[in-house]
């Protein structure tokens, strides 16, 4: 009886807990997947048949002890190889805070998946290797974290155990990073010395660093504030389903189904259908089968009007008071994610929310120069993991948030029309990219929008 109410105890604990989404990056053998492992086992986030079977596979490859970061790396080739590939996620918990944590790769042709676990995160650990500093794909997943609106960054120097622990070189690569990731704008950065083998500063301070009186890994991720309050933005509902039953019970029901990307909707509210411009107001609210007056991010509902509007799958409901622009034209900053180029004039589709349109790269007025933060000017291509300033002419008006204002309804994807390749993921509005002066556009492909 008593161990049931220690466990019911325990998960309300839990549920009261604030929840951390953060992802890890660095370049290759930073020790990215070492330090999650790390993390896991010091704070006793890992089964007793997990770390076995991490035990036994260390010792088939040799090792005197166990390889943490294969409690990470799950798939076989990266086992053999060492390395991360595929975005690993993990779920753990402290007594303190709930965790999803998105371990990324760290080659440059995985930059993509960097762009994929950290589109949702609230904070983001950059490992650099103490004896290597701040080299290029640093300085890459640093601009992805900043262009990603990531509003927390920590920088990990790791494997100071192979510097002597020395403070000066921590304070070297610190200042470096400090300045070059506040160029592009991002708001905070916390540095930590770390080892992620020998476990100083993950869980617990150092003995070996004497000189940091700052917080470990695990006690910054515990305390850092985050606030997933969307209630209080731009309130958008993109349609993902148009439910009419047409039963005997329920012969004139027409309900608009989807996932509240943002804000908060209520009964009687006044609101707009985009890209139509048609209005109605809210007649009721479905929640789970049961009739609310007021739903909010991220609950899933169904809405009701009062009056009958050709709506359907990729429309967005919003307040009338509050309803967004709509265009054919888009600027955006993208990450280029396919192998295959991205160039002026190519046809692509263009992925927002639940709606998927037909779209014409008209421009690339520039790629991003990493070692400088530089704009090179009318590349006319952008390639495999380039960053990138983009304008792009749709078949149809939509209306896109500036991904400053809302994440969810800022971002789109450029796919392949061919296979449904995604091209690039694309981030409206202004970044830390020069915006361009806007030109006249020439449709030399045939489609004219």
């Amino acid at each position: 009886m008593s161990t049931t109410t220690s466990a019911a105890e325990e998960l309300a604990g839990l549920s009261a807990t604030t929840l951390l989404r953060f992802a890890t990056a660095g370049s290759v053998d930073d020790g990215k997947s070492t330090l999650v492992g790390r993390l896991l086992h010091d704070s006793k986030s890992v089964l007793t048949d997990q770390l076995e079977a991490v035990e036994l596979a260390s010792k088939s490859r040799g090792a005197a002890e166990p390889d943490l970061a294969l409690l990470t790396d799950g798939l076989r080739a990266e086992r053999e190889q060492g390395i991360t590939i595929d975005v690993a996620y993990r779920y753990f918990a402290t007594p303190r805070r709930r965790f999803i944590l998105a371990d990324t790769p760290g080659h440059v042709q995985y930059t993509r998946n960097m762009v994929t676990g950290a589109s949702t995160a609230d904070l983001a650990v950059v490992l650099v290797d103490a004896r290597n500093g701040v080299i290029e794909q640093t300085r890459r997943h640093a601009a992805v974290a900043a262009l990603l609106r990531v509003p927390h960054v920590v920088l990990a120097v790791n494997k100071m155990d192979l510097v002597d622990y020395e403070e000066r070189v921590f304070a070297k690569i610190a200042e470096e990073f400090t300045a070059y990731a506040g160029q592009l704008g991002v708001p905070e950065i916390t540095a930590i010395p770390i080892s992620a083998l020998a476990g100083d500063n993950v869980v617990e301070p150092s003995a070996n660093m004497d000189w940091y009186g700052g917080p470990t890994v695990l006690e910054h991720l515990e305390t850092v504030p985050v606030s997933h309050d969307l209630t209080s933005c731009h309130a958008r509902l993109p349609v993902q389903y148009v439910i009419r039953p047409q039963t005997a019970e329920h012969p004139d029901y027409r309900g608009y189904a989807g996932q509240i990307a943002a804000g908060t909707f209520r009964v009687g509210e006044e609101v707009t259908v985009l890209p139509s411009g048609r209005t109605s107001k809210v007649a009721g609210i479905d929640l789970l089968g049961t009739a609310v007056d007021v739903a909010w991010t991220p609950q899933s509902v169904t809405l009701l009007l009062e009056d009958d509007i050709d709506i359907s799958r990729g429309d967005l409901i919003v307040p009338s008071h509050d309803a967004p622009a709509t265009s054919q034209d888009i600027e955006a900053t993208v990450c280029h994610v396919a192998d295959t180029p991205l160039v002026v004039g190519q046809r692509v589709l263009l992925k927002h929310t639940t709606r998927t349109v037909k779209a014409i790269v008209k421009e690339i007025p520039s790629r991003l120069t990493l070692d400088d933060l530089s704009q090179h000017p009318e590349p006319g291509r952008l390639v495999a993991n380039d960053i990138g300033r983009v304008k792009v002419r749709i078949a149809e008006a939509l209306a896109i948030d500036s991904y400053a204002d809302s994440r969810r309804t800022g971002s789109f994807l450029l796919v392949d029309p061919s296979d449904g390749t995604t091209l690039a993921a694309g981030m409206a509005g202004e970044s830390f990219a020069s915006a361009e002066d806007p030109k006249a556009l020439v449709d030399e492909e045939g489609w004219d929008f």
